[in-house]
């Protein structure tokens, strides 16, 4: 699965704010040709809220595990603690090292987030684009349902 098939995926879902930083605009030159997804009926960036996902081009000064760059690139998405303990049989929170966070095509704890039930998955492929394509719209749904709550207060 290339990266062009995620993003046509993810930009299919209703109240889909996709942020795409590229050179000239506001957004730091780290972030530029990376993408972050959020759930926003009203098409704004909210103020107080992470994406539920992300596309990742290049390693970041604080996650260089991965090491991504010259095509290979990461899909990170926010599936909550519950999901994470059934998918990956342990709870995000005693995640046991050594983990391969180079392993391609394979679900791997988010470097850096995996306490906050994040995956990564570098370069989905044969094994992990299903599931990519299924929890993909289960964290879009999710993202709204928190959003409902933080308004609802």
């Amino acid at each position: 699965m290339d990266m062009e098939h995620i993003l046509t995926t993810m930009r299919s879902f209703d109240a889909i704010l996709e942020l795409a930083p590229t050179e000239g605009s506001p957004y730091p030159p780290l972030a530029w040709g990376d993408h972050f997804f959020y759930h926003s009926p009203t098409g704004e960036l909210p103020q107080r809220e992470q994406p539920y996902a992300t596309i990742v081009t290049k390693d970041y000064p604080d996650d260089t595990t991965s090491h991504l760059g010259n095509g290979r690139w990461r899909l990170n998405v926010h599936i909550g603690r519950q999901r994470f303990t059934k998918l990956m049989g342990e709870d995000p929170r005693t995640v046991p090292e050594p983990v391969d966070w180079t392993a391609v095509d394979t679900v791997l704890p988010r470097p850096v987030h995996a306490r906050q039930g994040w995956i990564a998955i570098i370069n989905p492929g044969p094994v992990t684009s299903q599931l990519a394509v299924e929890l993909l719209p289960e964290a879009h749904e999710a993202a709204g349902e928190r959003r409902l709550r933080r308004t609802s207060r």
